[in-house]
Parts: structure tokens; C-alpha cells; sequence
């Protein structure tokens, strides 16, 4: 059996994120999907897998059904498939942040860098005055990342501002393009170096899993693999699988 796989984010406004917490898991386990969700304040972020069926049911509800009345309407959503189900079970978490930066000036929903899709991504890397940068965790960069891009040498994403307070400079970096596996983390690492005063701040539109899935293998500048937090442990270009023990525990 062939299991699909979404990976999905949004930031919004979403105050009543406690009392959703209990519909949304009771309507997962209703579609035997597992994985992992989390819900804050400001949003939404997680990845499930189940049947296509009850994928495309969960991805409707999310954009359409009453249980957010609307509020996910710019949904980032991502595809991809697993020969086995990729997670041992469900869990639906409250958080403070859906992804931990630490950061209250950095707010996706007021100011957000410049998205760029996948297609127009290589020529953007390759223009010698940008600086290209890898906001994930050291042991994801090391499974893979794009030719040329500086890796910040983190352990966590919280540690992303320590290194740009250290060492990115608004007056000398004036044009960077960032990356991440979804594109959830560039959403705030942009905003984190847009409200330090950054001027022209891109961001890969839909992360590295987007270009895997739409830039063909000989035209592209990714090299390597990349991690995932679930049991498949990496992908590469199309989204395959790769068949692999984990280099590093989530």
C-alpha cells in the first residue's frame, strides 16, 4: 500500500487555537490518519499521512471546512508519497510559537520576505551578489543543501537570530536568498532580518521539497538529500524516497 504524505503550514490568526485541538485530532482519527500537528496562535503547521482519500478529505477541510471557517485560505500544502506509514501515530499539539524562533517582532502575517518559486530559484543563487543562506539545523545541512550556500552551523532554529545578530551585517548583505525544507522557517527568519533593517530578503517559495518536486535533476543545484522528520529520513529529486537509517533523532 502506497501511502500519501502532506506537509502542510499557514500562518494566521487563530486565537480560539486551544478549542480547535480536540476537533481537529477527533477528525484525523476518524480518517486514520497519523502524523504530527501543531496549532498556535498564530497558525498552523504539521505533516500526516494516510490514505490519498483521507489526505485530500484532511487538505479540504483544512481550506474549506467549517472547523477553521475559512481562516487557512493561503494554505502551503505539499505532497509526496510513502511505501510504509511514516508515522507510528497522531499527535496534535498547543505551542507558543509553530515554529520557534523566540523572536515578537518577527510576524509573517505583517512583513514577509520576497517568494520566489522554484523555476526562478537558480537564477537568483547564481547572481554573485547574492548571499545565499541555509536556515536549517547543522545535521540537515550536512545530509544536503545548495551549492555555494552558507550554512549558519545551528542545533536548533531558535539559534537562527544568535547568528544573524553575529554575523549578518544590513550594510554588507544586501541581497539574500533563504531556504528551508517547506519554506515555514524562512517565513520567520525573513521577517526576523526584515524588522533588523535587511532590504532585499527572498525566500525559496515552498522549500526545498517544492524544488525537488518541480526542477529536473539535471537542471538543478541542489546537492545531496533532504531530511524529514518522519521515517522515510530523506528525499531526493522527484520526492523519492531514499532508503536510509536516520542520521539524527528529531
Amino acid at each position: 500500500m502506497i501511502f500519501k504524505v502532506a506537509a502542510f503550514y499557514q500562518f494566521a490568526a487563530l486565537p480560539d487555537y486551544r478549542e480547535l485541538r480536540e476537533p481537529l485530532r477527533a477528525f484525523c482519527a476518524d480518517l486514520a490518519l497519523k502524523g504530527s500537528v501543531l496549532l498556535a496562535r498564530e497558525g498552523i503547521n504539521g505533516t500526516i499521512a494516510g490514505t490519498a482519500e483521507a489526505i485530500d478529505a484532511f487538505a479540504h477541510e483544512l481550506a474549506h471546512g467549517k472547523l477553521f471557517g475559512g481562516r487557512l485560505d493561503n494554505l502551503e500544502i505539499k505532497f509526496s508519497t510513502s511505501a510504509k506509514m511514516p508515522f507510528g501515530r497522531l499527535k496534535v499539539r498547543l505551542k507558543k510559537e509553530i515554529v520557534t524562533l523566540g523572536d515578537a517582532a518577527a510576524d509573517p502575517t505583517q512583513q514577509v520576505g520576497i517568494y520566489v518559486d522554484a523555476a526562478e530559484w537558480n537564477a537568483l543563487i547564481a547572481a554573485p551578489d547574492t548571499l545565499v543562506l541555509d536556515t536549517r539545523n547543522a545535521f540537515e545541512v550536512a545530509m544536503g543543501t545548495f551549492e555555494g550556500a552558507v550554512d549558519p552551523n545551528i542545533k536548533s532554529f531558535g539559534q537562527f537570530k544568535d547568528f544573524a545578530a553575529e554575523q549578518l551585517d544590513p550594510a554588507r548583505h544586501r541581497k539574500i536568498a533563504m531556504f528551508c525544507t517547506g519554506g515555514i522557517r524562512c517565513e520567520k527568519a525573513s521577517a526576523h532580518l526584515l524588522a533588523r533593517g535587511f532590504a532585499e530578503v527572498y525566500h525559496l517559495k515552498g522549500g526545498i521539497l517544492k524544488y525537488l518536486e518541480e526542477v529536473p535533476e539535471a537542471q538543478s543545484r541542489w546537492r545531496g538529500e533532504c531530511f524529514v522528520f518522519d521515517e522515510r529520513v530523506a528525499l531526493g529529486h522527484g520526492l523519492r524516497e531514499r532508503t536510509r537509517e536516520p542520521a539524527c533523532d528529531e
